[in-house]
């Protein structure tokens, strides 16, 4: 199957989708330097508005389509890219909504989201929802509800593009006799019997008791299986030694063993989606001094441990503004990934972008050692 955009097709859908303010100078704020308005109205020519809202972005694997959120506890979308039509995927079945919507490799709908009624207003409701939610496989024709793998899941699950293979979190707040800020991560594969999913094999692969230091509250959290092979994943370790940083790790899945890929006091390093090169991965990555919610870009980060990562978004140049969430197409070629602002909780956006990663190595700075 040929998992690539075709140029032609992402020049039609720029221009459909092109930004009503054309780009120009934009002026900065002479205190704190940085620059007024919204990214949005300056955006280089490698990066293109795809929608103006929803979240969490996802590619298919022949990468004409995006699978998207609409808002947090909401419902799914997917739209294709050659004519901007967004259909919806998960309004023919009565839920809860959801917090995750990604593509298995066969095409069908991994979900993530709660078995009961939360109000997503109310603060504490909805930090209950995100650690209360459940796996779902959803069959890719849209015509019956989900089925239910019968499985917590804290945050989000690492998903295998290439094998029916996927990893995810049980947190003490899920499960309370794991003992406080304890985390394990699993890994299982997804069979099907009489065209009925369910889990197989699954086992524990990490436990947060092997790292030498205490976690913090927010613990673990798995982000993606490391192709080709899918024996890996890396996972997020957030609160380090009671401070607020947080860094990639990465674990293998046959022998246990583990890696620290960004040792960064300073920082917050959060992997987000894996380049099917297998060598790198999006990091969302921005100072951590304040215990504020740190303002973001997305940066590409060599997995070998070096720290080495190369700047590829400077949404946080523009005050209240960070770019997150990135995704990267089976080709290696696009990025998508999704707008957030301050005072936001982690992880809502407002809207999503394409990124031509070929058009963007252009005038994209080279990698180095970023300490911020």
């Amino acid at each position: 199957m040929n998992k690539t955009i075709p140029y032609l097709r992402f020049l039609l859908l720029c221009i459909f989708l092109q930004p009503v303010v054309a780009s120009g100078q934009v002026p900065e704020n002479a205190e704190t330097g940085l620059k007024i308005g919204s990214p949005i109205d300056d955006l280089p020519p490698y990066i293109k508005l795809v929608s103006g809202f929803g979240e969490r972005p996802d590619w298919s694997h022949d990468g004409r389509f995006l699978l998207f959120l609409d808002k947090p506890m909401g419902e799914v979308y997917e739209m294709e890219l050659a004519t901007g039509i967004v259909r919806p995927k998960t309004r023919h079945f009565n839920h809860y909504g959801f917090t995750r919507a990604m593509y298995l490799s066969n095409g069908d709908i991994l979900l993530s989201g709660p078995r009961e009624l939360f109000d997503p207003t109310d603060n504490a409701q909805r930090d209950k929802a995100r650690d209360l939610t459940w796996l779902y496989v959803l069959d890719k024709s849209g015509e019956t509800p989900p089925v239910p793998l019968n499985t917590l899941c804290a945050e989000g699950p690492a998903v295998s593009r290439n094998r029916m293979r996927i990893a995810w979190t049980h947190r003490d707040r899920q499960l309370p006799e794991l003992g406080k800020n304890r985390a394990k991560l699993l890994m299982a594969e997804i069979v099907y019997e009489d065209g009925v999913p369910r889990l197989d094999n699954q086992r524990e692969i990490f436990d947060s008791k092997q790292l030498p230091f205490t976690l913090g509250h927010a613990s673990l959290e798995t982000q993606s299986l490391v192709p080709p092979e899918d024996l890996k994943v890396t996972f997020a370790v957030y609160t380090i030694n009671e401070g607020n940083n947080t860094d990639v790790y990465m674990v293998d899945s046959e022998t246990g063993a583990y890696s620290t890929i960004t040792n960064s006091p300073c920082c917050y390093d959060e992997p987000e989606g894996i380049f099917p090169d297998g060598l790198h991965t999006l990091v969302e990555h921005g100072s951590s001094e304040t215990n504020a919610w740190p303002l973001l870009d997305l940066y590409k980060l060599k997995l070998d441990g070096s720290g080495e990562m190369q700047r590829l978004t400077h949404f946080r140049d523009y005050k209240g503004y960070k770019a997150n969430q990135g995704v990267i197409s089976d080709d290696g070629k696009y990025m998508a990934f999704q707008i957030g602002k301050d005072n936001t909780e982690p992880g809502v956006g407002f809207g999503f972008l394409i990124m031509d990663l070929e058009e963007a190595a252009k005038h994209l700075e080279g990698f180095k050692t970023y300490d911020d």
